[in-house]
Order: C-alpha cells, then structure tokens, then sequence
C-alpha cells in the first residue's frame, strides 16, 4: 500500500472491540427497559446535556452525553438510556412514544441531528454516527447498517412535521 492510499484510508475498524462495545450496551440497555430485546439499538450522543442531563456527563468544554438509543417499530417508540463511554454503567430510560411527541425530524443543518420535541419544554438531539475516534469522548462501535436502519425509521416512520 503505498503512502498517500495509508494517508487517505482513515483508521481501521476494531471489530472485536466493536462488537464487545455493541453486547455490553444490549446488556445495559435490556437491563434498565422493559422487554428491551424488543428495541434495535445504536449509539448516539448529545451535547444538549443542560437539559438531558442524568449525571453521565463527560467533563469536557463541549459537554458530550453518551447515549444508547433503542427504537421498536412496531409501538414506534424510541428509548434513551444515558452512559458513559466505557460503558461501565448507565441512568434511567426516557421513552419517546410518537403518539405522545410533539415534533421529530432530522436538522442537517448545522449537525445532522435527529431531534424530538417531547413537550414545549424540552427536546433532545440525538446525533449517530458509524464510528468515532476519540474513545475518551464516545462509545466506540461499528454500526454503519444500524444507523441506515434507524435513519429510515425516524424519517419514514416516527417523524412528525
């Protein structure tokens, strides 16, 4: 491989570490909800924490909120559960019902995020990607299928207008 192909290729995917990463936030999330084995899971972040803030906040100067995002297409729910990025323990679910939001849609503009607006309140902006470098900040996991998999759900199934 020659220099500038190394240069441009980005690191490589740990997939091992990946899919320990993926089991121990399907234990954590199936712990904290009810028939979790029902939900799909990703992880996503916030740096909305002043108001989603369940004490699993990353001391940083951007103040990042780990995530584990769970969506059930059938009940069209998704349910967040907060943790840390060495996914050592995590806070209580907060259940977003479509039936019961009162705006969700995808804000590409200025950070590809997904936002739900549960009340008047409140909201909250979940942001997920396939992976991220810095493993100090972020739950390091592969999951590239599952964020097309919930893209296309929260779009076509739970957003509102």
């Amino acid at each position: 491989m020659g220099f500038f192909s190394k240069l441009f290729k980005g690191p490589e995917i740990d997939m091992g570490k990946s899919d320990a990463n993926a089991k121990k936030m399907r234990l954590l999330f199936n712990k904290v909800v009810t028939e979790g084995d029902s939900y799909k899971l990703i992880f996503g972040y916030t740096e909305d924490v002043s108001r989603f803030n369940y004490g699993f906040v990353h001391g940083s100067k951007t103040k990042i909120g780990n995530l584990i995002v769970g969506w059930n297409e059938a009940s069209q729910t998704i349910v967040v559960v907060p943790t840390v990025p060495d996914l050592s323990g995590c806070g209580d679910p907060t259940y977003y019902r479509r039936s019961e939001i009162l705006k969700a849609y995808r804000n590409k503009y200025p950070t590809d995020a997904f936002i739900i607006y549960p009340d008047k309140k409140s909201y909250i902006g979940i942001h997920a990607y396939d992976w991220l470098d810095d493993e100090s900040l972020y739950v390091y996991v592969s999951q590239d299928a599952q964020v097309k998999e919930f893209t296309d759900f929260f779009l076509n199934r739970f957003a509102t207008k």
